[in-house]
């Protein structure tokens, strides 16, 4: 009953004609600001600081929470049409959203993303009304021991992005890794992979790394096939039959549960949560040769998922002060600025911030599905353009994104470098998918394992007398291990079956 009562307040906060314009306003610059690589969610919500200084604490967070997710729903956009991911969390969305669109069919992923994202996002506000304050604790519960045996967990699903070789799977995952460490190690002072070179020293942004892999060297395979240049692509319907309905209805359910369990863990977000979810439907679909051909399973469920993480990452920052991606620890800080500090007193100081919030993101949620499905058709109509000038468009936005970033001319050449190393990967069959989702994990898992063995004196049996890490890390096991048990099943079978003659 009390729950129930706070979240009526919390709508009664959310629906004031000023909190409205604000949703609408935040969703809408967050859905444009998503679609544009490299300008992200996270410098444009530190520029808003200033901004948001002078608004009422519950108003101004409103705006900015707006932002962070209409970001998160917009980054899908350009995945799917450039596989251009425009925010970290959009680029299992890439998978299969890109391969719908070149089948002719940019208009049903872009319908698929917005519902999925819809859904996931509508769970994640449900959670958080109904579970915030008991998650909470058990966010709190998670040490460095558990982190790290959660990222191993996460490193050894990349085996499931390995169409078709292991081998090759974690060729990837450990190149991902070097490349995670590259720079000066902060508690060391050391100088890693670096080759005497100034510009590395602070590290290879992740956005570089994706922009190469993914869309400048689908920009070479596009020349490597020359002989579809200049063709202009059908687009398709917007609308789902009732089949597809049925099919991503069960996927987007697991992924939005799951990334929203995810959002909550201090440091895991929505980038985490989308390659789980996609990951996790992979390996239980029957059809799961047809994931990263353009299976509107593994485009609906990591985009549920994201959406959900992106929701369920204001637990620890609403109920702990913990910030659980870098876009919210901007919103910490801008919390801050504001006079208001986060933390398990939130709930009783001020209600109005929290359950006006939470109430918010549902009504942002609905303002996304109304704003985004009208301009689906003209979207889509960016692959109407002629090859060439797709290139070109591609080319464009990769180059301002990449300098955007740092204003380095060097950072390009690293865009270049990488983008070759993409192209040979898509040569020789390695797929890129564990090297990014190695990179992104690469950081969290060494600091996690350094402060695990610092706590224990140097220990290593940490890992295995903690429950929950050592129950993360046999499923690990397992899950690396399973396709060698598989196989070698398989060959007793036949081999019993040739003796016995059938």
């Amino acid at each position: 009953m009390e729950t129930l009562e706070s979240i009526l307040y919390g709508f009664e906060v959310a629906l004031e004609p000023l909190n409205i314009l604000f949703v609408m306003i935040g969703v809408f610059a967050g859905t444009v600001i998503g679609m544009i690589p490299g300008l992200g969610p996270i410098s444009i919500l530190a520029l808003m600081i200033p901004v948001t200084f002078g608004m009422d604490p519950a108003a101004g967070l409103i705006l900015m929470a707006g932002v962070y997710y209409g970001a998160i729903f917009g980054g899908s956009t350009s995945s799917i049409l450039l596989n251009a991911p425009g925010v970290a969390g959009a680029v299992a969305t890439s998978f299969d959203g890109y391969p719908l669109a070149k089948k002719g069919q940019p208009g049903k992923a872009l319908a698929t993303a917005a519902y999925a994202s819809f859904i996931g996002g509508t769970i994640s506000v449900i959670g958080l009304m109904l579970l915030a304050p008991m998650l909470s604790a058990v966010a709190v519960s998670f040490g460095p021991t558990e982190y790290f045996a959660l990222m191993v967990l996460g490193l050894t699903f990349v085996v499931s992005l390995s169409d078709k070789s292991m081998v090759k799977g974690l060729i990837a995952t450990v190149i991902g890794i070097m490349i995670s460490i590259v720079g000066i190690d902060l508690q060391t002072g050391t100088l890693r992979y670096t080759f005497g070179i100034p510009q590395l020293m602070e590290g290879i942004e992740f956005l570089i790394v994706a922009l190469g892999l993914f869309a400048l060297a689908e920009v070479f395979m596009m020349l490597l096939r020359g002989s579809s240049l200049g063709k202009r692509q059908k687009i398709s319907s917007l609308k789902l039959n009732k089949r597809e309905i049925k099919q991503i209805a069960p996927p987007v359910g697991r992924s939005s549960i799951l990334g929203f369990f995810t959002g909550v863990l201090p440091g895991a977000g929505a980038t985490i949560g989308s390659f789980l979810g996609y990951s996790m439907e992979k390996r239980i679909a029957k059809d799961k040769h047809t994931f990263g051909k353009g299976n509107l399973k593994g485009l609906a469920a990591p985009e549920a998922a994201n959406n959900a993480a992106s929701g369920g990452s204001f637990v620890p920052l609403l109920t702990l002060g913990i910030p659980g991606s870098g876009t919210t620890a901007i919103l910490l800080g801008a919390l801050l600025v504001m006079g208001i500090t986060p933390g398990p007193l939130m709930l009783e100081d001020h209600p109005d911030i929290f359950w006006g919030v939470i109430a918010s993101m549902y009504i942002g949620n609905i303002f996304l599905l109304i704003l985004n499905l009208p301009l689906i058709p003209y979207i889509a109509k960016i692959l109407d353009i002629p090859k060439a000038m797709l290139m070109s468009l591609i080319i464009v936005f990769c180059l301002i994104g990449v300098y955007g970033l740092s204003l380095s001319t060097f950072d390009l050449w690293l865009l270049l470098i990488f983008a070759v190393v993409g192209f040979a990967m898509r040569l020789y069959g390695f797929p890129a998918a564990p090297m990014i989702l190695a990179l992104i994990l690469g950081d969290i898992m060494e600091e996690s394992m350094r402060q695990a063995l610092q706590i224990s004196n140097g220990d290593w049996m940490v890992f295995l007398t903690n429950p929950i890490s050592v129950t993360m890390l046999a499923i690990a096991a397992l899950s690396l291990l399973s396709p060698v048990f598989i196989s070698a099943f398989k060959k007793m079978r036949q081999r019993r079956n040739k003796n016995l003659g059938m």
